[in-house]
């Protein structure tokens, strides 16, 4: 397979076999086969906004092309999973976030019938369940937007990207096509689906890994773990007793009462780094115009991803933006607030908003103890909770009063998406005073990189604290704990960031499980 780089397309202009061809020095008759590699939008000079592509060409003769500019031949191999007999005993998998789903698909088609626990709802109950907390402000501690089905990505972006090279990443994208995203998802440089999608897309997969012996327990926790001999032997759920000999231990960065039962049970984990911030939302049509001048009428809604390193040596920078998305209140614990981002695909919305983070070490913790961390953000969610009289109401504060150190009364031109409704006030009555002047600092610095970042109306919305796993629970070569049968996983276990590192982690680990048992 021929692959040629650095095609450049107008914004108009369509991309076909045709116009790829011509651009790459390629004589159509010659063209077998065509499909886009990648394409990405340079925006570099706003004068002159258009596509850069890089397209795979099945040709008569690739030597006849070898030469040419920005050529390679190429020859992509497809990840294989490992074949084996039925285990003995049937896996278990706690979580049904991406690690553990996509864990569960390539044990189910391999003849392995996974048992999948999930302490949340199906999704269709989930989402009623998260419908009303936004209506009523009535937490459903076990099903919100951090638990159920599909994990918490599934109230999200849905962001496709990652920084990892590994074989399976392309095994995901082409997976997520399969169960219903769009096929665009496969040579985006920024591919996304949306929470409108990924909800019907989780119901599809479930439903083909329980046709392929693949079992489901919705609202079932798992409170407990059997040991023998230092392995694994079963798990409690709602009571009852399963025998297992491997779990595929998927339960994301907010299952903190797993993590301590771990814990107390003598499993290997330390505390890690991890962010702490706010939301801030700016009018999309600003970021639009700020990222791509004139041709913002052209292209759909635009992002960015900001980062500095400050002289108090604290890394702060935007994570998970969602174009044209709302804020939510993503709490899981009674008596705690916390936010986050989720965007539909159409990213149609008003607003854009971005997690402004800070980096946080176990250093800034109150001790030494492995779950330090988890602590630290449990602190900071119950005094927002009591900031805002005891409501699910995230702290919400203008750029402009942020920066001058007053305490909002109200929004400007941009109004806050959260729901059902925000406290406003101040963000340092509520986060450490490192993270905001950490925030006020990098904010005038981002306002250089991105015009109007600074915006006085802009708005924060805060605590966000879960950006990523405060603990990391340790694996050996193989996978495991120190508690044998035990495979820590994803995002939750400290080893993923995001939808398509978790997956391809859930793979991995199962991987791992059946190789470990031959």
């Amino acid at each position: 397979m021929l692959r040629i780089s650095n095609l450049a397309f107008e914004l108009t202009e369509p991309i076909t076999a045709e116009s790829a061809a011509e651009r790459a020095g390629i004589k159509l008759s010659d063209v077998q086969s065509f499909h886009l590699h990648k394409c990405a939008i340079d925006a570099r000079k706003k004068s002159h906004v258009h596509y850069v592509c890089a397209a795979d060409f099945e040709v008569k003769d690739e030597n006849k092309y070898k030469n040419l500019k920005n050529a390679a031949i190429v020859s992509e191999k497809a990840y294989v999973f490992p074949k084996s007999a039925p285990l003995k005993k049937r896996p278990v998998i706690i979580g049904s976030g991406p690690a553990g789903v996509f864990a569960a698909l390539f044990l189910a088609e391999n003849g392995h019938r996974p048992i999948v626990f999930e302490r949340g709802e199906e999704i269709d109950a989930r989402v009623l369940s998260v419908e009303r907390f936004q209506k009523d402000g009535v937490l459903n501690p076990e099903s919100n937007i951090q638990f159920g089905e599909g994990g918490a990505g599934t109230f999200s972006d849905g962001k496709l990207t990652t920084g990892i090279k590994n074989i399976r990443c392309r095994a995901v994208l082409e997976r997520f096509v399969q169960f219903g995203a769009p096929k665009e998802i496969l040579y985006l440089a920024k591919p996304h689906i949306g929470t409108d999608l990924l909800r019907g897309i989780v119901k599809n997969m479930r439903e083909y890994i329980m046709s392929r012996g693949g079992e489901f327990h919705f609202s079932s926790c798992v409170s407990d773990f059997l040991l023998q001999n230092g392995r694994i032997s079963g798990v409690v759920a709602n009571e009852a007793e399963y025998a297992c000999d491997s779990v595929i231990l998927a339960v994301g960065h907010s299952a903190r009462d797993t993590v301590s039962c771990l814990y107390n049970l003598g499993t290997n984990m330390i505390a890690k780094p991890f962010s702490v911030g706010a939301r801030i939302e700016h009018l999309q049509s600003k970021i639009n115009e700020s990222q791509y001048g004139k041709s913002a009428q052209l292209l759909g809604a635009a992002d960015y991803k900001l980062s500095c390193h400050l002289e108090n040596g604290r890394g702060v920078y935007t994570f998970c933006m969602c174009p044209g998305g709302s804020v939510v209140c993503a709490s899981s614990e009674s008596g705690g607030v916390v936010t986050n981002g989720m965007s539909n695909h159409a990213r149609n919305g008003k607003n854009a908003n971005a997690a402004l983070l800070v980096g946080v070490s176990p250093a800034d913790f109150s001790s030494n103890h492995p779950l330090a961390g988890m602590e630290f953000q449990r602190e900071i969610e119950q005094k927002a909770f009591f900031e805002a009289k005891s409501t699910y109401h995230p702290t919400a504060q203008t750029v402009g009063d942020f920066l001058r150190k007053k305490p909002s009364v109200g929004a400007k031109a941009v109004v806050p998406t959260c729901l059902p409704d925000v406290h406003f006030g101040s963000l340092d009555s509520i986060l450490p005073n490192f993270v905001c002047d950490s925030m006020r600092v990098a904010i005038r610095n981002f306002d250089r990189k991105l015009n109007g970042f600074a915006d006085e109306s802009a708005v924060l919305t805060g605590p966000e604290t879960r950006s990523s796993s405060p603990v990391r629970i340790l694996r050996d070569e193989t996978f495991q704990s120190n508690i044998k049968g035990l495979y820590p996983c994803g995002e939750g276990a400290g080893y993923a960031g995001g939808i398509i590192s978790a997956a391809t982690d859930g793979i991995a680990c199962a991987e791992a499980l059946i190789l470990n048992q031959k």
